[in-house]
């Protein structure tokens, strides 16, 4: 395999990797803000 496929498949990866990053973070925000109106509801 040439250096060049190597990299791209890195970028590549790194990519993909930095999407699922951000929407597990953005998950994260979303059931934390449906945590805080139910509990919020509560009281």
């Amino acid at each position: 395999m040439a250096k060049e496929e190597i990299k791209k498949l890195i970028e590549n990866s790194k990519k993909v990797l930095d999407q699922d990053n951000e929407n597990f973070s953005q998950s994260i925000k979303d059931d934390l803000q449906s945590f805080k109106k139910k509990t919020l509801d509560k009281i």
